[in-house]
């Protein structure tokens, strides 16, 4: 009773979000009915329950008994100009979001290439949305998750980020969203569109961050498209802190020959459930997908991913490494298909874990779904904890309990930290992740 009250709550925002939208005058006509259809699976469909096998380790109650306030409640006079932590280099083109509305004045939209557009949603939206119309909410599907239909039905503003055919863009385009507690409770919807034309390369960092410590909601989405032959690196930070929940969705599909590269990074979320999708839909695809999550007292991290090899002489590589310590829970559940067209496929999927306390648990299930026969696939897993013969060798060499635990456990995210050293991202992310490792190496000394 309680998951059908909470669920009417949202289904009654809604019919005032839809009364909100029919207000703006130029709003796309072909968005309504994709937001009708999105409320109508939702109210069939509800929140997803630790009944449902993608969803058996997540328990979601504790976030939707929560009386958010939905983020078009809340003006934009509401939200201040904030100074964001960047995690990309100065020079980057920056687009900044509070409870997922875009705010001019705290971004750096110029200088920029011609061949890059990068704007806010809700502007193009406005304007009828033509060029939105054939990849926005047609990517990241709703029909199972009660989350992504939630965002697909309360669509408002996000990023969009185009980058044209044989364009190479030096510079990083960061997507900075800050979740803001100072008039209550919030839950927002920020969504994000990236199109890359045939050879291009581009670097998008998106991160998530909290102005204030009060307890927030964000469900974001976002929908990558790589035409022939486009590369794309995209990281992604979840940092906002102990008292903030995150529930997100990111969709992409790959044309032939384009590469993928993902790193995402979680290093202080209260709550996080990230879903990757990346379907390989042509020849001489390939993605690479690296994680490195991080989580201490009570947190919770959950990284579902699932690599779809639609076409042959397609190839991906997956390696994620978690570091626990305190009551941290995490899942990760990793899922390669291989459907029965795709011979040739080359997969590659690796998860490992470091636990730095007794009461830290972690829920792994690496799988594979083979169709086809002439395919070169592997995967594992592995959970540990610190080796005591080597923390008594460094004893023995001087160095004390507690910098040997940092030690050891710096080791063991090396080979993620090393992905970091890029300059296009530069030097304060790997900054926050070492300072992260080494507080959670320290409380658990």
């Amino acid at each position: 009773m309680a998951a059908e009250s909470d669920k009417e709550r949202y289904l009654s925002d809604f019919r005032r979000f839809r009364a909100h939208r029919l207000q703006e005058p130029a709003e796309a006509k072909w968005m309504a009915p994709i937001r009708d259809a999105a409320i109508a699976r939702f109210a069939e469909i509800g929140f997803p329950s630790s009944r449902e096998e993608e969803w058996r380790y997540t328990n979601v109650a504790r976030l939707i008994a929560v009386p958010f306030r939905q983020a078009f409640e809340v003006s934009d006079r509401e939200a201040p100009l904030p100074e964001a932590e960047h995690f990309a280099s100065s020079d980057a083109i920056r687009l900044v979001f509070v409870n997922g509305r875009f705010l001019p004045g705290a971004s750096r939209l110029a200088p920029r290439p011609s061949g890059l557009e990068v704007l806010s949603l809700a502007e193009l939206l406005a304007a009828g949305g033509e060029r939105l119309e054939r990849h926005l909410a047609r990517h990241a599907k709703f029909d199972r998750n009660g989350f992504t239909a939630l965002s697909t039905a309360f669509l408002e503003d996000g990023a969009f980020v185009s980058i044209a055919d044989g364009e190479v863009i030096g510079a990083p385009i960061e997507l900075v969203f800050l979740a803001s507690a100072a008039k209550g409770e919030v839950v927002s919807h920020p969504r994000i569109l990236i199109t890359c034309g045939q050879g291009s390369q581009a670097t998008v960092v998106e991160s998530y961050a909290s102005l204030h410590g009060g307890s927030t909601l964000t469900n974001a989405v976002a929908e990558v498209a790589l035409a022939e032959g486009a590369r794309l690196r995209h990281v992604r930070i979840a940092k906002e802190g102990a008292s903030a929940s995150q529930v997100a969705t990111t969709q992409v599909v790959q044309g032939r020959d384009s590469r993928y590269q993902s790193l995402a990074i979680v290093l202080d979320q209260a709550f996080l459930r990230h879903n990757l999708g990346v379907r390989c839909d042509a020849e001489g695809a390939e993605c690479t997908l690296d994680g490195l999550y991080v989580a201490g007292g009570r947190g919770f991290v959950d990284n579902h991913t699932e690599i779809d090899h639609a076409a042959p002489h397609t190839a991906s590589r997956e390696l994620y490494k978690g570091v626990l310590g305190g009551h941290a829970k995490a899942v990760f559940n990793g899922k390669v298909i291989v459907r029965p067209d795709a011979q040739k496929t080359d997969a590659q999927q690796t998860n490992k874990n470091l636990l730095l306390s007794d009461h830290a648990e972690i829920d792994t299930k690496p799988e594979l779904q083979i169709s086809a026969d002439d395919v070169k696939c592997s995967h594992g897993a592995a959970i540990g904890q610190l080796d005591q013969d080597a923390l008594f060798y460094l004893k023995s060499r001087g160095i004390g309990d507690a910098k040997g635990r940092r030690l050891l456990v710096y080791a063991f995210a090396n080979e993620m930290i090393q992905r970091l050293a890029e300059p296009t991202i530069g030097a304060r992310l790997e900054e926050a992740v070492v300072a992260r490792l080494d507080e959670l190496a320290a409380e658990a000394s």
